[in-house]
């Protein structure tokens, strides 16, 4: 059976390739803390438990402000690292206000993630120079290019010529 890029445009994606290439390398992250026996640990969680080492207890509006996430993303990235054993919500500043902190489990492994990190940059930085165009640069490349005309507003004006969209 043929496929029909009309019906189904998901067939090509210039982005996909990145989001498998970070999906695989944060496989082999995953690898080495199952290497290393430390269950239920995600990549995706370890800057904000080296955040809360390095910064102390903070509120989820806090923590998401220091990480660059929206709260609703950490609310929920915090719920899953809380039943994993990571974290924990203690009193805050008030009786109404909560802050993430920290459990015993998680401070006996921050050094180590801290080892991880700082192995897993060198690592991208080993990368980066093995290739012509580094992805770091291509990042800040696309960030100047965004900055003169949004992602929205290249979209929307591909949409405005696209008869399917009205």
């Amino acid at each position: 059976m043929t496929e029909d890029p009309t019906l189904d445009p998901t067939g090509k994606s210039l982005w996909r390739p990145l989001r498998l290439l970070q999906a695989s390398m944060d496989a082999e992250i995953a690898r080495i803390y199952a290497e290393e026996r430390i269950a239920g640990l995600k990549p995706s969680y370890v800057m904000e438990l080296l955040r809360l080492h390095a910064r102390g207890p903070m509120t989820i509006t806090e923590l998401a402000g220091s990480v660059g996430r929206t709260h609703s993303a950490l609310s929920q990235k915090v719920a899953a690292m809380r039943a994993a054993g990571w974290v924990e919500t203690v009193a805050g500043d008030d009786a109404r206000s909560k802050k993430v902190a920290l459990t015993d489990r998680a401070r006996g492994i921050v050094g180590r993630l801290a080892a991880e990190w700082h192995a897993t940059e060198a690592a991208l930085a080993e990368i980066e120079a093995e290739i012509p165009y580094p992805l770091s640069r291509v990042v800040t490349d696309i960030e100047q290019v965004l900055a003169r005309k949004s992602f929205h507003d290249r979209i929307a004006e591909k949409l405005a010529e696209d008869p399917a969209w009205e």
